[in-house]
């Protein structure tokens, strides 16, 4: 059974730890600190362990020793709750945390999921203690646990991760492109660099470079409260020209711009001309210009208008490849992501739903919509989202709404930067442009009229005249490439659920066809 001590941390006083019953040859966890500052431990020896953090000045600040026992405790399940405690109150924010975020690793071991379960009873312990306030769920609900640069990497983050750090060291002037699906952690591998590498070389000049204003403003303020960092190490594409960096690691780079479908050429061209480019230069040519070292995640698959950079584009660079596969979002793991892939492939297929993952395709939208709401309720962080199959009339004030399905009204989603977390978003549906790179605990997708199925030729069809994306298929001549991009658009939906998906689609052949595809 957990149980925690607290002692004073004082060199004259260590005569306690000595003589506690757990002081001496055990594996514990530990948390010192003085109400403003903390750090977080494990060892086999927290008495030795005590004399040595008292001769570090930072440690020295920490009047306070809590010491977490148990006698079922190992080194295993040791790391694993220190990895926790850190990942949790680190997103929390009552305390600033010494730890750097070196050495967290999310691996297996024996009887996990009983330590799993005992880090929940300690949560409520440490809340007894005012060490902590929030719960558990709510943490996790929040933007900076979903992007913390404290959580424990999956062992082909790690892996990429050392590469990576020991290229940056040696100061080589090279290119890194991190190549990822939905869910496999490229955001939080991103955030963890940045942190590390700051942490390791100060002196580095170093940006994380997001090209989507939301995500870009949801990260600033992540960053805003990391210690080392701030909020001027996260900008966006046209910022990387005013300075020259050793390193720029950029998320998303997939949706990096080109000269195609932007509201405003003359800035753009006129970038181009303060750094001796022609005027068809892309964003990831000033970013290469810009610095000596960039680290790219990308994921060729979530390209979804044409103004997005294109695969030859990277395909040109002179870069190290590397593959990120764990799958870190959705509770469904690889097997969903594959049972999706298969649907718009229009391959028999299966998935155990809902024991390891929600996901269901209703026939009603309007139960859907309910549905979705209740989950809302009970886990937050629900929504519904849409392909631009609608025009956005309420934007220019001209109606009361934008989306109607049997007789279900609703409208677009009524601010663009961080609507996620927005107050009504609940009561609206989110684009493409306002949901790509954020988590969900539930999603619920409308999959719109311009994406249909032609039972004759056995193929799926996009309707041009039904995508209401202007800039989403403005210059576009081939439809294969603006089906390309309507299915992408899809798939990056349909994997914005940690828990569940549910979809609605309005063509009713495609609806059946789906069905008819999933196998019992």
């Amino acid at each position: 059974m957990i149980q925690v001590e607290t002692f004073p941390f004082e060199k004259d006083k260590f005569e306690q730890l000595k003589n506690f019953h757990y002081g001496l040859d055990w594996p514990v966890v530990y948390i010192q600190e003085n109400g403003h500052e903390m750090y977080i431990g494990e060892t086999t020896d927290v008495y030795t362990r005590s004399k040595q953090h008292i001769a570090d000045p930072d440690r020295a600040r920490l009047k306070k020793i809590h010491i977490i026992t148990d006698e079922e405790f190992n080194k295993s399940a040791n790391l694993d709750l220190e990895a926790l405690l850190i990942q949790y109150i680190s997103a929390e924010g009552k305390y600033k945390l010494q730890n750097g975020n070196e050495g967290l690793i999310n691996h297996n071991y024996y009887d996990k999921p009983k330590y799993r379960a005992k880090f929940e009873s300690l949560w409520e312990y440490l809340k007894g203690l005012n060490l902590v306030n929030e719960s558990l769920e709510a943490i996790r609900n929040s933007d900076f646990f979903k992007f913390s640069p404290y959580k424990a990497l999956t062992e082909d983050q790690l892996i990429i991760a050392q590469i990576l750090e020991k290229s940056i060291e040696v100061g080589n002037i090279k290119t890194h492109i991190v190549n990822g699906g939905p869910g496999t952690g490229k955001s939080v591998l991103a955030l963890y660099l940045l942190k590390r590498l700051k942490d390791g070389n100060p002196d580095l000049k170093i940006a994380l470079v997001i090209s989507m204003t939301s995500l870009r403003s949801t990260l600033q303020r992540v960053v805003k409260r990391i210690p080392g960092l701030g909020s001027e190490t996260v900008i966006g594409p046209s910022d990387v020209i005013k300075e020259k960096y050793d390193l720029l690691i950029v998320d998303e780079a997939h949706r990096l711009r080109r000269r195609v479908n932007l509201a405003n050429f003359g800035s753009y061209d006129a970038l181009n001309r303060a750094q001796g480019f022609d005027k068809d230069a892309t964003q990831l040519d000033w970013i290469v210009r810009s610095s000596k070292q960039q680290i790219l995640f990308y994921d060729k698959n979530q390209t979804v208008v044409p103004a997005d950079v294109r695969e030859e584009d990277f395909q040109l660079l002179n870069a190290e490849h590397y593959y990120l596969t764990s799958q870190m979002r959705v509770q469904g793991g690889e097997d969903y992501l594959k049972f999706i892939d298969d649907l718009f492939e229009l391959k028999k297929t299966h998935f155990d739903s809902p024991k390891k993952y929600e996901f269901e395709i209703f026939s009603d939208i309007g139960k859907m919509i309910d549905e979705i709401k209740k989950k809302n309720h009970e886990h937050s962080l629900s929504r519904v989202v849409a392909g631009y199959a609608w025009p956005w009339t309420t934007k220019k004030g001209k109606g009361e709404f934008d989306i109607e399905i049997d007789g279900v009204r609703l409208l677009w989603n009524s601010k663009n930067i961080d609507w996620v977390n927005s107050g009504n978003s609940i009561n609206e549906v989110g684009c493409i442009h306002t949901i790509q790179g954020y988590d969900l605990n539930y999603v619920a997708v409308i999959i719109g009229p311009e994406l249909s199925y032609d039972e004759r030729r056995k193929k799926l069809i996009v309707e041009e005249e039904k995508y209401k994306d202007i800039n989403g298929k403005r210059s576009i001549s081939d439809p294969a490439e603006l089906e390309r991009y309507v299915i992408n658009i899809y798939k990056t939906l349909l994997t914005r659920g940690i828990k569940g998906t549910y979809i609605y689609i309005v063509d009713e052949k495609l609806r059946k066809k789906f069905r008819e595809l999933i196998t019992a």
